[in-house]
């Protein structure tokens, strides 16, 4: 396929609430896109909120305990020099050029819920990205990225649109529905989102034209097939600005 550009923007956020414990970006979410889509020879820009060192989950990294082995590609990722300097060293969101990618992906883990849900400059990225044609992606708490996103008309982004995250019930099991600002599944429902929940922790993502979302950490596989499938069928960068004129 033609060079594509693809933006990935994380969570900077580093503290799960008030609980004294450690989050951040899910591993997996960042690790199994960003090497699926440098495989397939897409150009891959990385940022984060505040920009500089991506925080990761201990939890995913292996670092701290959970029921959740770190998967290949987590582990492939932090053996990989280029993926762990563009990981320490990421651009901040107010220093990305939104008219460059052909996609944005907004990978989760809880950080996102603090963060992305307020940001301005992110919101204006991924509006002007999905007004204008282009990929729209997200992961698990990625979708926490969407909700303050407005449409040239001034509607929110998920508005009518099949949407998906991590659910209502996948929060819970964690244990971590009341530490959350919101539920995320609640809120993308209540912003006029279809919301289309698969069984928990099982791999679900759905494609609503240039919008596609995924429920957890084991949709990451499964959802960057999705936007290279996406990125290969997508009009030109010139085919596209013609449309927009």
């Amino acid at each position: 396929m033609p060079k594509r550009r693809v933006l990935i923007v994380t969570t900077s956020h580093a503290e799960l609430g008030s609980t004294g414990h450690r989050t951040g970006v899910w591993l997996e979410e960042l690790a199994a896109p960003y090497l699926a889509l440098r495989d397939a020879g897409v150009e891959l820009t990385v940022a984060s909120i505040r920009g500089g060192e991506i925080p990761f989950d201990p939890r995913s990294t292996g670092k701290e305990q959970s029921d959740v082995p770190v998967p290949a590609t987590a582990r492939r990722f932090l053996q990989d020099s280029d993926a762990m300097t563009a990981a320490k060293h990421s651009l901040s969101v107010d220093e990305v050029d939104a008219a460059s990618p052909d996609a944005i992906y907004l990978p989760g883990g809880h950080g996102a819920m603090w963060d992305m849900p307020n940001n301005l400059p992110l919101a204006r990225i991924v509006g002007s990205l999905f007004d204008t044609g282009r990929i729209v992606s997200a992961v698990c708490h990625g979708p926490a990225g969407l909700v303050s996103v407005k449409r040239h008309d001034g509607r929110p982004l998920v508005e009518g649109k099949r949407v998906n995250s991590f659910t209502n019930s996948e929060e819970q099991a964690v244990g971590l529905a009341k530490v959350v600002p919101f539920l995320l599944q609640t809120r993308l429902s209540e912003l006029g989102g279809r919301f289309e929940g698969g069984p928990d922790w099982q791999p679900k993502v759905v494609r609503d034209g240039n919008l596609i979302t995924g429920q957890n950490p084991m949709s990451s596989d499964l959802l960057a097939r999705t936007v290279i499938e996406a990125l290969e069928t997508a009009p030109g960068r010139r085919h596209r600005k013609k449309e927009e004129l």
